[in-house]
């Protein structure tokens, strides 16, 4: 993350032979137009590449619930004589009601804080005053550069365990709506732009993943903040050489020039290779893998004392 975004830009042209623009950004030329739409398509492209380090981020956040007490009617989805409706939102619908009399899988609907009263998604399967209903929030916002999840790093870091998950369409509803459906541990889905937990829990969870961010462009000195360059002096976190590699290979297949194109392709493909495998550090491989001795064993108790 060196070159800026002009900088890329004339290398490349020189290096094809091209007069190199004096600005991109704001430059009305045809030329210099192409340049700045066919470089970032290959920053973007690069986004979906590879897992970058330099744009693989943590997020953290805890889970929320409320309990409050209720009155509940026999086949009537409000819910009145609410003792708070402190928290509760339904725009969007992301809390989950649970409770004596409460069907699997109701959502809140609405709620009316004046009133102190509530409508859910199902009918209340019982008359109860006073009842106690948990309210938990089921659906999150994924970060606002969030590109991808990273698979294996959801983990509920209150309960020591990783999320199950994330499920197929059919296990998302087989878990709520089948009858035994509820374990010991949280799943998760990604489904409407949303993290999905579920079951609805009842205590505040730090949950936690790793993402790819769609974030690839800094301005100058500072971090990373945008999906495009917009300045001429931006710059990528991609190494300048595969950036101008792409924009050399993006451009001369815009212009149908096979022999050319072919050229800049071997190039691309070799500097993406080397990106790659310089990104971050890559795991030993054994040729005969075994496991460890994590436990006591022949191999690493004394042969004598015992602590005597």
């Amino acid at each position: 993350m060196t070159q800026s975004l002009l900088a890329i830009c004339q290398q490349a042209s020189r290096e094809m032979g091209k007069t190199a623009p004096a600005t991109i950004i704001s430059n009305t030329d045809l030329y210099a137009v192409q340049l700045l739409n066919l470089v970032n398509s290959v920053g973007q492209q690069l986004v979906t590449e590879h897992q970058w380090q330099g744009i693989t981020k943590e997020y953290r956040f805890t889970t929320v619930f409320y309990t409050y007490t209720a009155d509940t009617t026999l086949d009537s989805t409000t819910i009145s004589s609410m003792s708070s409706t402190t928290g509760l939102t339904s725009t969007p619908t992301y809390f989950m009601v649970t409770g004596a009399g409460i069907p699997t899988d109701t959502y809140l609907v609405s709620v009316n804080g004046g009133a102190g009263s509530a409508v859910m998604s199902r009918a209340a399967t019982a008359t109860a005053t006073a009842a106690s209903l948990t309210f938990s929030q089921v659906m999150y916002a994924l970060p606002s550069d969030y590109d991808r999840l990273i698979d294996r790093t959801e983990w509920d870091k209150s309960q020591f365990w990783e999320l199950l998950g994330p499920g197929s369409a059919q296990q998302w509803q087989w878990l709520k709506s089948g009858y035994i459906a509820v374990g010991p541990r949280a799943s998760f889905r990604v489904l409407a732009s949303l993290f999905q937990v579920y079951p609805p829990l009842a205590a505040t969870d730090y949950l936690g993943f790793e993402y790819v961010s769609n974030q690839w462009v800094a301005a100058t000195g500072a971090a990373l903040s945008k999906t495009a360059y917009a300045v001429d002096t931006d710059t990528s976190i991609f190494p300048d050489r595969l950036m101008i590699a792409g924009l050399k290979m993006r451009f001369t297949e815009s212009l149908g020039i096979a022999p050319m194109l072919q050229l800049y392709e071997k190039d691309w493909n070799r500097q993406l290779s080397i990106a790659k495998a310089a990104d971050a550090g890559s795991a030993t491989l054994s040729m005969s893998p075994r496991p460890s001795s994590n436990l006591i064993n022949w191999n690493n108790i004394p042969d004598n004392g015992y602590g005597l």
